[in-house]
């Protein structure tokens, strides 16, 4: 259940199509209007001003052919690519206005991504010595779930679930209003019905939860903040049962702490931290 996902066509156009609406209002950019004429033709360059891992670049030419179909964008680099200071990630060539138009929208989208893909990397490379893998939650700025889940994988991390309606996810607040995790997991199992691709995962916070939980071959069973060496039981439990049940961590993980989360031996850790605390990286547009 750890999956790797793209975004259409038709998901983007809506994207860029709001977010010029934003931008641009009724009247379009103003200031480059009242300075520049049609005929007025500019070269730039969008180029990074920081070590870290791009992505966003996949939304350049969507964005700034709606503003000019006209306009040249050229890719450099791919999404995922490793960038240093100076590297060019876009040339463009056209109009000014159109330049200018879509620049702040090209950079937000390019600086926040680049920031949750490089911070994932980080991430992923603290357990590359481990099996374990990383994942996203839905703790994520709203309407740039899906691309913000997309930077995630640039990074080099998986996707969990993308919202509420692609996977039965039990809670601590699901099992409380339940009466206990077995009783959740019985009803979720029954609502499945005979449809094998719909995957159920419970979150246990104690090793009787677990237990209880193992009873009814969830899916997945999420550990939520357990202590280091409750995990390694948990690892073990899971392992001499026979059964197939994946284990994911979850809950405050650092990239101080991920190391030791991944060395207990889970399958996954589950990091909100990767989308909702990722500092935004340092790239600019140039006019040549």
């Amino acid at each position: 259940m750890g999956f790797f996902m793209n975004i259409d066509e038709k998901v983007i156009g809506q994207l860029i199509d709001a977010s010029l609406k934003e931008d641009l209002g009724d009247r379009g950019d103003i200031t480059t209007e009242s300075i520049f004429q049609d005929s007025d033709m500019a070269e730039a360059v969008i180029r990074s001003k920081c070590d870290g891992v791009c992505s966003g670049l996949y939304l350049l030419k969507p964005l700034f052919t709606k503003l000019d179909s006209s306009i040249q964008v050229e890719l450099k680099v791919q999404d995922g690519a490793k960038m240093q200071y100076g590297t060019i990630l876009c040339t463009l060539k056209g109009k000014v206005k159109t330049i200018l138009a879509g620049e702040r929208l090209a950079l937000n989208f390019l600086q926040r991504l680049s920031g949750v893909a490089t911070l994932t990397s980080n991430y992923v490379a603290a357990i590359s010595h481990t099996t374990a893998r990383l994942l996203d939650t839905r703790k994520t700025t709203p309407m740039l779930r899906l691309p913000e889940k997309l930077a995630v994988v640039h990074g080099g991390g998986c996707n969990h679930r993308i919202g509420l309606f692609d996977m039965i996810l039990i809670k601590d607040t699901h099992v409380k209003r339940a009466g206990g995790v077995g009783n959740a997991l019985a009803k979720a199992i029954a609502f499945r019905g005979n449809d094998p691709a719909l995957k159920i995962e419970a979150e246990v916070q104690s090793i009787s939860e677990l237990e209880d939980a193992m009873v009814h071959s969830p899916d997945r069973i999420m550990l939520d903040n357990m202590s280091f060496d409750d995990m390694r039981k948990c690892v073990a439990i899971i392992r001499a049962s026979g059964k197939k049940i994946e284990l994911e961590a979850s809950g405050n993980i650092t990239l101080a702490s991920i190391a030791s989360v991944a060395e207990t031996g889970v399958d996954f850790i589950s990091c909100g931290s990767i989308t909702h605390s990722a500092p935004s990286v340092d790239i600019h547009l140039l006019i040549v």
